[in-house]
């Protein structure tokens, strides 16, 4: 079952998810447990990079499962950190790749190497984070190392498997376009009227506890992900009944979150129901194949610039 403790959604009981397909083992949640207070910076780091605190928490866990694969490979005289943050770094690339992202944004603002130095033009910190979206990956991972976690160039250099003179480059380039830079106004990504449609439903049912209507919305061999705790099948996850036992008064929501459709977890506080976290779909066809939700990682929307309850 499921609670609010020190902010944070945890489960009471979480060998429910070691039985049937997609378990976490217990040893990988004390990974988690040890890397804990390094989980929000990650994040932070992997959301500016992607332009989506959503994509952003996928690229943590697609580094977590990473580093805990190669944790025998590590050297313990090394710190934990950097280490971290290369794999992140390197996923966060990946990512971008993916999506096509890299090309384009290199083509449209490319420019000579040879470039006069120039200072951050607003500081440091979220509206910097907020001005890197228009900067290739390179020159976006360079600043927000720099000037937002405070990484010295040696170090920067080694994140980002490039050279100290090769950091210097990337960081005027980077300082010069954003000082001409406006913040980028973000493009909200429209639902479809199915879309649309489908949340409302499922947000509707799940709010009256009728877990058979909400089946009705999903796909037989739908996939969930419930960060951190379990990957793997609907059907072999106790999901809807750990909802159903959760001590606190909760409740969904249609939202936004940086102008993505999402179902926003609410929490009943001492006056007010406020956002906890999310929940997204993939949707093919009327049926959802697919549910991510973030209810254990807190630290996602306070790094959302926006988030919105319909």
């Amino acid at each position: 079952m499921w609670r609010a403790d020190g902010g944070v959604m945890s489960s009471v009981n979480d060998s429910q998810y070691f039985d049937g397909s997609g378990p976490f083992e217990a040893r990988y949640l004390a990974f988690l447990e040890t890397i804990s207070t390094l989980r929000p910076s990650l994040h932070r780091y992997c959301a500016r990079m992607t332009g989506s605190v959503m994509d952003g928490e996928d690229v943590v866990q697609e580094t977590l499962f990473e580093a805990y694969r190669k944790l025998d490979k590590f050297d313990e005289s090394h710190p934990l950190k950097p280490w971290l943050f290369r794999i992140a770094h390197n996923r966060c690339i990946d990512f971008l790749r993916r999506r096509g992202v890299r090309d384009e944004a290199e083509a449209a603002v490319a420019v000579p190497d040879a470039t006069s130095p120039a200072e951050p033009p607003l500081g440091t910190g979220k509206a910097v984070e907020l001005l890197v979206l228009t900067l290739p990956p390179k020159e976006r991972a360079c600043v927000l190392l720099k000037d937002v976690f405070d990484y010295s160039l040696e170090e920067i250099a080694e994140l980002v498997d490039s050279t100290v003179g090769g950091v210097k480059a990337a960081l005027n380039r980077a300082r010069t376009k954003l000082a001409a830079s406006s913040p980028p106004t973000k493009s909200a990504r429209s639902a479809s009227p199915e879309l649309k449609r489908l949340m409302q439903l499922y947000v509707d049912r799940f709010n009256r506890r009728d877990w058979d209507g909400v089946r009705e919305l999903v796909s037989a061999d739908a996939r969930l992900n419930v960060a951190e705790r379990f990957a793997g099948k609907l059907v072999d996850a106790p999901y809807f009944d750990n909802y159903e036992r959760w001590t606190i008064p909760w409740k969904l929501a249609v939202g936004e979150v940086d102008g993505e459709p999402a179902v926003i977890i609410l929490e009943r506080g001492a006056d007010t129901w406020t956002p906890h976290s999310a929940i997204r779909f993939d949707v093919i066809g009327q049926r959802i194949e697919r549910i991510v939700d973030y209810g254990h990682c807190p630290w996602m929307l306070k790094a959302a610039t926006t988030v919105k309850v319909s």
